[in-house]
């Protein structure tokens, strides 16, 4: 098998592809390796378009590998990968976004990536492989693609920027930001969580990433150059001019529709124009393929839009809704929605409405996440719904799919900066986000709400978090991609976010920014629109902050009575077994007999968790008895559990025993043990000495107790003379 390999310095260590036929049927391919870790892309294209498709029908799947973990995971019924998980779906997300932008969407032939994960080592994340490999497979196909893009992880540590850092490394990191690029040194995806960093900070860390990245470039330059096959050349009809010239009388109309500030009435309007226009051509120009005629009237929408914001000629920056450009939609915010819910709240931005709603549960209630890269529990989740009926559609509700999984996961890394540590507050967290109705950045809206929600729960959060989407229109050279003019747009709608060229969500405190996601329609955008962008969602960001302070400003000092109670006890980690007792005897025991849930942690510390206040201070109570350091001189009263010929056992707390030697029942000789006490007596003991396994040694006699015992005892001779000297069964329970 003939390979050929191909090396570069990547920030600091070698990064390896190899060409070979191993996918010899896929269009292209590429094998990447980075230390130990190994990825391997396939890049396919159909033989022939899709019929009756209006769009570029392109699919990008990441797939892990159990085996490229050394481990055998997954449901121990199916030892076998099964439906991606949500890190997989992030990824494929993370590579589509990059490469989609390159491509003509004008084609309708279909277009599969596909990127598995062969081998993962202790160091290096391959997302960054992902993306270099994707683009490998695809550069040196026959599939037209306006490649390459490069890709590089940055993040602050100790005061420096380190690029594709560790494993290790990653762990505390001020900020953690992945982001590509490809033509023209333009950013064109961006994805970053951050612990409340200054939007400089990660513009320096732009600057210093996007030099590793064109080294990259010009490595992937080289290699499709040698080894690139000729890309497949596509004929896409053009307009003629009297089709393009039939469409004019229908742009005044089209304008009205999209200028109509009700985005139902919007909608519905400008669809009536398109199927007039569409009927039109079918009856004057049948020839013209109805994907032709479909694309001139949406690039003459995509034109109205543009030319209305940018040139002064036809009123500069006019907005679908009248706005400014840097104009944020009406806000409307409320805590404290449903009664009985942990905390719940609403946020409104314009006809963009949410429902976030958060729960607190057990430690125990943590999500287990057992994958290629991640093994975790994690105490802290959000979730993101996107019901049809949010967009006035009908379609199957079918659980999440990847859109609600990658808006999810973006809301769970902007809140995660604020959210108490486990050790402070040891709930697990659950937050919930119902999108009502959207009409564009249904997601910064889920952390706006969501964060309000943590707050009407009674979270500690460090302070609120709120977020917008920034949205672009620009002019660039048609041959060269160099940016002629562009406008930024703060809080983009539905109508911008699709016509427009730029979707840059950022989320943050007022102290700085805890998450961005940047995805374009172009092949990038510049680092001064990202510092444009950066600057006017900083400037919406405080406002929204004061509208959700007008609301709930702080955490509420108490929780809500419906919300679960934690206790948190500390106890010496080799009482762990007492607690446990033999098979779990011992706390199933105080589990159901309290009604909570209770879990012990291998360092000492246990958890304790019940709706009721009064049960989870009994179940403290109990554990805090049975793992009591005892010591000698102190004095209890207990009941006599067992008899041995050479003494009694008496449990004087719950589920702890100690021994009274026959020698320590009484101040006076005792035969038989039975002659002072029998199982189920109560007797007051004093501890007199505890051996180095732990044993507990009691007395009797040390306490001035018992007297009718004793004198009993003094008063006759010992039973072996005197059978009567013993009082009966009988007598001894009525004394």
């Amino acid at each position: 098998m003939e390979t050929k390999q191909f090396s570069f310095e990547f920030a600091g260590r070698p990064l390896t592809a190899e060409f070979s036929p191993l996918a010899e049927q896929a269009n292209g391919s590429a094998l990447v390796r980075y230390g130990d870790t190994v990825v391997f892309a396939t890049a396919v294209i159909s033989a022939t378009a899709r019929e009756g498709t209006d769009f570029f029908p392109l699919v990008v799947d990441y797939e892990e590998k159990f085996y490229a973990a050394g481990r055998i995971l997954g449901s121990r019924f199916v030892r076998r990968e099964s439906r991606p998980s949500e890190e997989a779906i992030l990824v494929s997300r993370v590579i589509d976004r990059a490469i989609r932008p390159l491509f003509d969407h004008r084609m309708r032939n279909e277009v599969q990536v596909v990127v598995m994960a062969l081998a993962i080592d202790d160091d290096n994340d391959p997302d960054v492989l992902a993306i270099l490999a994707a683009s490998l497979a695809l550069g040196t196909s026959n599939i037209p693609w306006n490649g390459p893009i490069g890709a590089v992880r940055a993040i602050k540590k100790d005061g420096r920027i380190i690029l594709n850092p560790t494993y290790e490394e990653r762990k505390g990191a001020e900020f953690d930001t992945f982001f590509t690029s490809g033509i023209n040194g333009h950013l064109n995806m961006i994805e970053a969580e951050a612990k409340e960093i200054p939007e400089e900070e990660l513009m320096n860390a732009f600057e210093e990433g996007l030099a590793h990245i064109e080294l990259a470039l010009e490595f992937q330059k080289g290699i499709i150059r040698e080894l690139g096959k000729e890309k497949t050349a596509f004929e896409f009809p053009e307009p003629t001019k009297e089709l393009a010239n039939a469409l004019k009388p229908f742009l005044p109309r089209l304008e009205d529709a999209i200028y109509d500030p009700i985005k139902k009435k919007r909608a519905e309007d400008t669809e009536t124009v398109k199927k007039e226009w569409m009927r039109h051509v079918a009856e004057m120009f049948p020839d013209t393929p109805r994907a032709l005629a479909q694309d001139l009237f949406e690039n003459a929408t995509n034109d109205i839009l543009h030319k209305n914001i940018l040139d002064p000629a036809q009123g500069s920056e006019k907005r679908p809704d009248g706005r400014r450009v840097n104009e944020l939609r009406p806000l409307f915010t409320k805590s404290h929605i449903l009664e009985r819910h942990h905390g719940s709240a609403l946020f409104f931005r314009g006809e963009t409405h949410i429902l976030s709603v958060a729960t607190l549960g057990a430690p125990g209630d943590v999500l287990l996440i057992e994958g290629m890269e991640i093994r975790e529990k994690r105490h802290f989740m959000h979730h993101y719904n996107f019901p049809p009926f949010s967009v006035g559609e009908v379609r199957p509700m079918r659980g999440p799919g990847r859109r609600e999984i990658g808006h999810g996961a973006l809301a769970e890394k902007a809140l995660r900066a604020v959210v108490p540590p486990k050790e402070e507050f040891p709930y697990t967290i659950r937050l919930v986000s119902e999108t009502l109705s959207s009409n564009g950045s249904s997601s910064m809206g889920s952390v706006c709400a969501s964060s309000m929600a943590m707050m009407d729960a009674g979270i500690p959060v460090k302070r609120a978090v709120g977020g917008a989407s920034m949205g672009l229109v620009m002019y660039a050279d048609e041959h060269t991609g160099v940016i002629q003019k562009y406008k930024v747009l703060t809080d983009i709608q539905g109508i911008e976010d699709h016509l427009g060229d730029m979707d840059f969500k950022v989320a943050g405190t007022r102290n700085g920014v805890t998450a961005i996601q940047m995805d374009v329609k172009v092949v990038g955008v510049t680092l001064d629109i990202i510092r444009d962008a950066f600057n006017q969602a900083k400037s919406a960001r405080m406002r929204i902050l004061d509208a959700m302070d007008a609301s709930i400003s702080a955490p509420r000092a108490e929780l809500s009575p419906f919300a679960p109670r934690i206790v948190i006890i500390s106890i010496n980690p080799d009482k762990i077994r007492d607690v446990i007792g033999p098979g779990g005897k011992v706390i199933n025991e105080i589990i159901a007999l309290t009604d909570t849930q209770i879990e012990i942690e291998q360092d000492g510390h246990i958890f304790i968790t019940g709706l009721k206040q009064e049960n989870v201070t009994k179940a403290q109570e109990l554990i805090e008895e049975i793992t009591k350091e005892y010591e000698p001189g102190q004095r209890f009263t207990g009941k006599v559990t067992r008899i041995f010929n050479f003494g009694a056992m008496v449990e004087f707390a719950p589920k702890q025993e100690g021994l009274v030697h026959i020698s320590e029942l009484a101040p006076f000789r005792v035969e038989q043990v039975t002659d002072v006490v029998d199982v189920g007596d109560v007797v007051p003991v004093e501890i007199i000495s505890i051996d180095e396994m732990g044993r507990i040694n009691l007395s009797i006699k040390r306490l001035a107790a018992l007297e009718t015992k004793k004198s009993a005892g003094e008063a006759r001779p010992q039973k072996a003379h005197h059978e009567q000297s013993r009082p009966s069964r009988h007598r001894r329970e009525h004394r």
